[in-house]
């Protein structure tokens, strides 16, 4: 069995994490998703997730392609899973393109696959705060808006 590993945040999930994790899988035969903890990416990428680690855990689950999703809380922990899981293949995103070759050394395949190119969680962000910030104020819950057209 060949088996595969990606790591990522995976909030705001979108059609390119599924383009990714699809691919991911072609790759293999069983994909690990390694999901970033709340902490992880608070302490040292300095990112704040909109959904908490286990929101995002159940979110990628229930994904078909994925088949097994585990915390990441490191940045070292890259060099165990590859021989905790005997992984084969490593995969990102190519906007990481060089930075995990070293995993080679690990006799691990390390591949960059190319992002969906329009879109992402940071530009999904800013659209949305940009289509907010237009004149008139905007409608924040159902309260606030008048359905009968009389």
């Amino acid at each position: 069995m060949k088996r595969v590993i990606t790591y990522g945040t995976f909030d705001l999930l979108h059609y390119g994490h599924i383009n990714l994790l699809r691919r991911a899988k072609a790759l293999g035969d069983y994909l690990i998703v390694v999901i970033s903890t709340d902490e992880f990416n608070w302490n040292e990428k300095h990112k704040k997730c909109y959904f908490t680690y286990e929101q995002r855990k159940a979110l990628v689950e229930a994904i078909r392609y994925v088949d097994l999703v585990i915390p990441e809380e490191s940045w070292n922990q890259k060099l165990s899973d590859m021989h905790e899981y005997h992984i084969d293949t490593f995969v990102m995103g190519d906007d990481w393109k060089g930075k995990f070759d070293f995993l080679k050394d690990e006799g691990v395949e390390v591949v960059y696959l190319p992002r969906t190119p329009e879109i992402s969680s940071s530009q999904i962000k800013r659209d949305l705060y940009d289509a907010n910030s237009v004149e008139g104020e905007s409608k924040e819950n159902h309260d606030d808006i008048n359905t009968n057209p009389v």
